[in-house]
């Protein structure tokens, strides 16, 4: 292995020396299905389809141009982002939009970076153009480029842009954009010195095989996972998002099958396989080689660790891997984080009352403060305070805001006015020359003078009740009557909604908060499974709970206030309607077996199910949905798609399409196979002539009719689509709002 690629400054010119030195070498594996489909890429390979994209983009546009980057998992993907490169074009990485959806966050992103490009695939920009067809395009002077139809020929005809390390590398937007987005300016510099971090950070000396399934469009995925590899010049096999979800054994079983040394995620990833591996599963697997399991969700949770180690330690898994780190967009990625394997576990240390993790020290020229954040003082050490960050990681501010790049980047310390700090919004303490990460600064919740932190109260609240759904709840604070109210959203589980005795569950969850943390519970609403508003990334948005309590935009199913509002606004929603399905085997036998696997997931009595229901009426959440195709897939010994159940919205269409002629080979989607091509979309309205949604689409803007199974109202199928766009936006984009 060999790092940094002699004298390179910028990682487009790591690539392309390995390219001359290491042409041959396979840098890239993507796995189709996430287990055996195996699409590699070689040094060479890259280089040339990099420069025939950034010659392509060199006679489209000029130097610092943005360019949208729409793409599905896989390696295409990674040949225009680093394409751009090689054009000295800004690259935007974006998940694909919400079908008929116009407030797709990729709007506002385009918008706000003034696209002029757009590259996609193929097969995604006719979906695109189907999306947008009924409204506005993103831009209509935006054209776009299809970079797996691109005629590799041209790489003879690039030059090199001889882009400087202190240019603007990718505009990386932050989570829960749709709204305001905030583009986060990464540089080449900045790339480089976090890459460098990472490596030590990680301990990536030696041999090192990364594997992920993170998103591209991500900075922990993108960056850690996918860039890292480049820059150490190791190999590196990734799968999709929504492949993990369907069946997350494949992400371990992955790591048993290319002996990985290193890879990781998400807390909830963790809880993930601990509740899903079976014991079976877990006796094929060998995790020996998984040197490095780093856990970057906030918060990171000691007990995830421990139950995690304990029960994958028969299959070779260490526990001294465990890496907890923190890190941001706004620092590019990764700010401290260390792997000790002289340490047996993470440390945790005690705080009021509760546990944190260590996420480590950082590195290289790092300098990190604790300071209060109202007077702009560093605390000693041990107290909590703001997490202030100079570093050459830290990006160069906000894409065209400036107001928000002086607050947020310019930072000063007394006494230290010539360097500048990044304010992360995190609160944290240093012991021992670790980081301990306490909350978010403006999610505080302060009440008669007490600090709380919201994620404290929210363990709390979860474990009040057995009705109440791990890691889906939000606690904050309201103004009431001149004071500070503490105010808890939180979903309950699918299996309780039937029975759920509201009043019990007030009780325990005002007894419980009471108890732990002295103080008083104002309101307490709880909320249908998937009702806690998310980041694209997993992250429980507070604030959109705190404006959906106020505004009565939540979907309740029962809430209790110390001072209830008039009855007509107090009434728990009734539940949505919309599409989502299930699938299963043989006729009779795979109605059957449908009934019986759905009736255990969602607590009902077989007799309760009926075959021609939309399955979205019984509240089968996303990840409900993604988990039955799998273990369906499993069962049948075939592979499924991970939407099949949304694309067949009842047991028996399910039952009808999978006891039907075999889809096409090669093809991953859920489309019938006998026949006239028929688009079956959200709650069953079924289309002639039309084998894919763009199809769909195209046929509906032309006037076709719907045939058999059609919805009874308008509502219904425009609700249906809705939903069903919602559904492949997460899972293309992995949103473990799911959970």
């Amino acid at each position: 292995m060999t790092y940094p690629a002699g004298n390179a400054r910028t990682l487009a010119e790591v690539l392309r020396w390995r390219a001359e030195h290491q042409p041959e070498a396979v840098a890239y594996t993507f796995l189709r299905d996430g287990e055996g489909q195996e699409e590699n890429l070689t040094y060479r390979e890259l280089d040339r389809w990099a420069r025939a994209i950034g010659a392509e983009l060199q006679n489209r546009c000029r130097r610092g141009d943005r360019a949208l980057l729409v793409f599905p998992p896989g390696l295409d993907f990674l040949a225009a982002f680093v394409g751009c490169w090689y054009a000295d074009v800004v690259a935007v990485p974006t998940l694909p939009p919400r079908p008929h959806r116009p407030d797709s966050p990729m709007r506002a992103i385009a918008a706000d970076a003034g696209v002029g490009l757009i590259l996609t695939t193929a097969g995604l920009s006719e979906r695109l153009t189907a999306l947008h067809g009924d409204g506005p395009r993103l831009d209509p002077k935006a054209p776009e480029l299809a970079v797996d139809r691109i005629d590799l020929g041209l790489a003879a005809a690039w030059r090199d842009p001889d882009v400087p390390a202190e240019s603007l590398a990718f505009l990386q937007y932050t989570s829960g954009s749709t709204g305001s987005p905030k583009g986060v300016m990464v540089g080449h510099r900045n790339l480089m010195h976090n890459q460098e971090m990472i490596r030590l950070g990680f301990g990536h000396e030696g041999e090192v095989r990364i594997l992920s399934w993170l998103p591209s469009y991500h900075d922990m995925g993108l960056i850690g996972m996918l860039l890292q590899p480049l820059y150490l010049g190791c190999p590196c096999v990734f799968f999709s998002p929504q492949a993990f979800l369907q069946k997350p054994s494949r992400w371990l079983e992955g790591i048993s099958r290319y002996r990985s040394t290193s890879s990781g995620g998400p807390n909830f990833a963790y809880d993930l396989c601990l509740q899903t591996v079976t014991e079976e599963q877990r006796r094929e697997l060998d995790l020996s080689s998984w040197r490095v399991a780093f856990n970057g969700a906030e918060p990171v949770r000691a007990e995830t660790l421990e139950r995690f180690a304990a029960a994958f330690a028969p299959c070779g898994f260490h526990r001294e891997a465990l890496l907890p780190c923190y890190g941001l967009a706004e620092a590019t990625l990764f700010v401290t984080g260390h792997l000790d394997h002289g340490r047996p576990a993470p440390r945790v240390a005690a705080r009021d009352g509760a546990g944190f993790v260590g996420c480590g020290r950082g590195w290289l020229d790092q300098d990190l403060r604790i300071v209060d954040p109202e007077t702009g003082v560093e605390q000693p050490a041990g107290s909590v305070g703001e997490i202030w960050l100079a570093s050459p990681s830290v990006a160069l501010g906000y894409w065209e805001r400036p107001q928000e790049t002086a607050e947020t980047f310019a930072a000063a310390l007394p006494g230290m006015e010539e360097k500048r700090f990044l304010r992360t919004g995190d609160l944290g303490f240093v012991q021992a020359g670790e980081l301990f990460v306490t909350g978010r600064l403006k999610d505080l919740v302060i009440i008669r003078g007490r600090n709380h932190y919201p994620q404290d109260i929210e363990k709390t609240v979860e474990r009040a009740h057995p009705a109440m759904r791990p890691n889906s709840g939000a606690a904050f604070s309201i103004e009431h009557a001149g004071e500070e109210r503490l105010v808890v959203v939180h979903e309950v589980e699918r299996t309780a909604l039937r029975s759920l005795d509201v009043q019990a569950v007030v009780a325990a969850v005002r007894q419980a908060v009471r108890e732990e943390h002295e103080v008083q519970v104002h309101a307490l609403v709880l909320l249908k499974p998937g009702g806690v508003p998310r980041t694209s990334s997993g992250k429980i948005q507070r604030r959109a709970c705190r404006e959906g309590f106020l505004t009565g935009e939540l979907p309740v199913v029962g809430r209790w206030e110390r001072e209830p509002k008039p009855p007509a606004e107090d009434r728990p929603s009734e539940p949505a309607s919309g599409p989502e399905t299930v699938s299963g085997p043989p006729p009779a036998q795979v109605e059957s077996w449908l009934i019986d696997r759905l009736a255990g997931r969602l607590g009902l009595a077989p007799d309760q199910l009926e075959v021609g229901r939309p399955l979205a009426e019984y509240d089968l959440d996303s990840l409900a949905a993604v988990r039955l195709s799998g273990e369906l897939g499993e069962w049948l010994g075939r592979e499924l798609s991970p939407t099949l159940v949304y694309d067949y919205p009842t047991i028996r269409a399910l039952a009808q399409y999978l006891t039907g002629p075999r889809p096409v080979p090669g093809r991953t989607t859920a489309g019938p196979a006998r026949g006239e091509p028929v688009a079956v979309i959200g709650m069953g309205c079924r289309f002639p002539g039309a084998d894919d949604p763009a199809a769909f689409w195209r046929l509906l803007r032309e006037g076709g009719d719907a045939i058999r199974e059609v919805p009874s109202s308008r509502w219904q199928v425009t609700e249906a689509v809705s939903r069903w766009g919602g559904f492949l936006d997460q899972v293309d984009g992995f949103d473990p709002a799911f959970f």
